[in-house]
């Protein structure tokens, strides 16, 4: 498997955030590859209430620095509505005029997007208090509550995770907090209700056993949220959203089912209606004021976030139930498969960082026992010094000091890597706090070989009146062969030749692509709208990731070591020709021969022919030239040739495909040994009629598909 946060980038970022310290911005703003930071709003006078003093703003902003966030913005909610032109004057003058602080925050730092975790992690920061324990218990009846989630839902929205809150004592901000919460994740990791939907409920108003099921839209009837006594049937509301004034706010997630046949819905014992999800809980069992035991349901398409959801809502607010940071276990039973889950998981994980890869990384020197307490600063404790040599330290390569040992709790979902943790620590230890030193080393930067090699081959491809794409390098195991007509097997017999993802988001992105051709094949359905009397030619160069049992690549923490990786990346150039004057297959064909041109193989048939032709007292290099008028001046590699022969792939029509193969030469100019380097061909109709593209696209199109790293690093 893979994940989406490697370790040299991570070290970029990180080395990154240290260059820039000259400017008094958070380190966060650099972190986490959003293109935005999440906003969170938050009275001044509570804040500086939980935090036990007053701060001048100067005061605090220095704190924000110190710790990663930034105060973005101080205003009230008069100053807001009056930004905003809304209203007159008389109606303002009823707003609030609290000091609201708007503070930007890290976009994976889900337990800060309220005032409650902002100010634990503050406090936690200042040494104020220590990290709380999370106690997930039985139900004091000693029979958890059960929901039944139904086969159907897997069409919809497959998966739901629950939690019950008890004692629960709220408040006006402490209930608005609460709904803010919910807000801030659906827009933020639960990606606009696409991925995750919340639903909050007063389970005293309820009879459990609950049932998650996926009915027909005429069959769901019940009173929403936003109306009191009128009821609707599921379509009929969804309509309703869509045009109401009043209701403007749920309007965008009305596409997210509204086309469906099934609708998904939660019902208690009784049916009554607790949610429709993604869209309105039911009326009956609304959150109020005086609300105590609190019913929490997530449904979603993936089943990842909604556990990382499920733990923010109940790690934030469980410190308000009567016995603080506790909650009570949920069963949640599969009818499809008779799985059974039991939530909220509240999570302890452990990880490390090796002692040398924190000083280095950073630019520091300090002690084991200081790193242990930033950690603790961090909320990563209790963190403990594994000295090197130890049977825990992990064998050799950990070694040079041993390593760092964190406990994560389910707050911080965000550390997914050893950098994540130096990161962390670099945050605590204080950025400003880095002395600036001269680099040991004078380097001159210059691209990777193969990178300056792919450049030229762009270039070259460009001028033959090709135009580049870049495309997504994750697709879903169907695009990647079952629509090619390929099969996932490995050639050598190995099992699949693809890297897996261990969490994808969703369908579309569950391994890592082996091929360009499908990246090829979903830019011509995206530009199918383009006339074709006019050739579409597309080409790409980049990376698919094959899985190689014995690739290795060097530990994080350097030295001689080698890890084995699983996996290797590989080169390669892919191009397409469509058009409705015909299937292309020469100009691709001419393509490959002008490819091989400019890298200095020649053909096989004119190095032998060049060989027939030499006479006495020719110069021995002329038996490897190959110098069309006009064209190549510089002389071919000696010992390389290529050639081309027909193929059989069943991406491609058959008798209309033809592979490539590398050849490398021995003394009589005979074939030592070859490879493929891929193939060119005329796609399968079939193929075009998976992608979409048959019936907006009756011409025939000719992919080829090449490897190019044989071509630059084989000599």
């Amino acid at each position: 498997t893979v994940t989406a946060r490697g370790v040299r980038p991570a070290r970029a970022r990180l080395k990154q955030r240290i260059l820039k310290r000259d400017k008094p911005r958070p380190p966060s703003a650099f972190a986490s590859g959003a293109t935005s930071m999440p906003t969170v709003g938050v009275i001044r006078d509570d804040l500086f209430a939980l935090l036990g003093r007053s701060y001048t703003q100067d005061e605090f902003e220095l704190l924000c620095f110190e710790f990663g966030v930034e105060l973005d913005d101080v205003t009230t909610e008069a100053e807001q509505a009056r930004k905003m032109g809304g209203g007159d004057s008389s109606a303002n003058g009823a707003l609030s005029t609290d000091v609201i602080y708007k503070i930007d925050v890290p976009a994976n730092r889900y337990d800060l997007l309220c005032i409650e975790g902002l100010a634990r992690a503050f406090r936690i920061f200042l040494g104020l208090q220590t990290p709380p324990e999370y106690e997930v218990s039985e139900p004091k009846t000693g029979e958890r509550l059960l929901m039944t989630v139904e086969a159907e839902t897997a069409a919809v929205r497959p998966f739901v995770v629950c939690a019950v809150l008890r004692g629960v004592t709220l408040d006006p901000k402490r209930y608005q907090s609460f709904i803010e919460l919910q807000d801030k994740l659906h827009q933020n990791i639960c990606r606009r209700r696409t991925l995750v939907a919340i639903g909050t409920h007063d389970l005293d108003t309820l009879t459990p056993p609950f049932r998650y099921r996926a009915l027909p839209p005429e069959a769901i009837n019940f009173v929403p949220l936003t109306e009191q006594t009128k009821s609707f049937d599921a379509k009929s509301l969804l309509e309703h959203y869509k045009t109401d004034g009043q209701s403007k706010h749920l309007a965008p997630y009305v596409d997210i089912i509204y086309d469906k046949e099934r609708y998904p819905v939660i019902y208690d014992a009784e049916d009554r209606v607790l949610s429709l999800p993604p869209i309105i809980n039911g009326y009956h069992s609304r959150i109020q004021l005086h609300t105590k035991d609190i019913f929490i349901e997530c449904t979603a398409t993936d089943y990842t976030k909604a556990n990382i959801v499920l733990d923010t809502v109940v790690t934030m607010f469980s410190e308000y139930c009567e016995k603080p940071f506790a909650s009570e276990y949920v069963d949640i039973l599969y009818e499809a498969d008779g799985r059974l889950d039991a939530t909220p998981k509240m999570t302890l994980r452990q990880d490390e960082a090796a002692v040398a890869d924190v000083n280095s990384l950073i630019g520091i020197d300090i002690s084991p026992r200081r790193m242990c307490e930033l950690c603790d600063k961090m909320q990563l404790g209790p963190a403990r010094h594994v000295k090197e040599g130890t049977q825990e330290d992990g064998g050799p390569g950990r070694g040079r000091g041993g390593v760092i040992r964190v406990t994560i709790p389910p707050t911080r979902h965000d550390i997914m890597h050893s950098v994540d943790i130096i990161e962390d620590i670099a945050v605590a230890y204080g950025y400003n706090n880095v002395v600036n030193t001269i680099p040991k080393t004078l380097t001159v930067g210059a691209p990777q070989p193969l990178n300056h090699f792919c450049d030229l081959l762009r270039d070259e491809i460009s001028r033959a009146g090709f135009s580049e794409t870049l495309t997504h390098g994750l697709c879903s195991i169907s695009e990647n062969y079952e629509l090619l007509r390929r099969s996932a097997e490995s050639p050598n017999g190995n099992g699949p030749e693809y890297v897996s993802l261990s969490n994808p988001a969703n369908i579309e992105y569950e391994i890592v692509r082996t091929s360009l051709i499908p990246g090829m094949l979903k830019t011509l359905h995206a530009n199918r709208g383009a006339a074709l009397s006019t050739p579409l030619k597309l080409f790409e160069i980049s990376d698919v990731v094959l899985r190689d049992l014995e690739a290795t690549n060097p530990s994080v923490s350097g030295g001689d070591d080698l890890g084995i990786v699983g996996a290797r990346n590989q080169r390669r150039l892919a191009a397409l020709y469509a058009s409705m004057q015909g299937s292309g297959f020469e100009i691709l064909h001419g393509l490959v021969t002008r490819v091989m041109q400019v890298v200095q193989v020649p053909h096989l048939l004119q190095v032998q022919e060049k060989a027939k032709e030499v006479a006495g007292g020719e110069e021995e290099d002329k038996k490897y030239s190959l110098i069309p008028s006009g064209g190549q001046t510089l002389a071919p590699r000696p010992k390389l040739a290529y050639r081309i022969t027909e193929g059989a792939d069943p991406c491609f029509f058959p008798g209309r495909c033809a592979q490539i193969f590398l050849c490398r030469l021995d003394d009589n100019d005979g074939i030592a040994s070859e490879k493929s380097l891929g193939f060119f061909g005329i796609v399968h109709p079939e193929v075009l009629h998976n992608y979409g593209l048959a019936k907006i696209h009756a011409y025939p199109t000719s992919i080829v598909e090449l490897e190019l790293e044989s071509l630059q690093y084989e000599t």
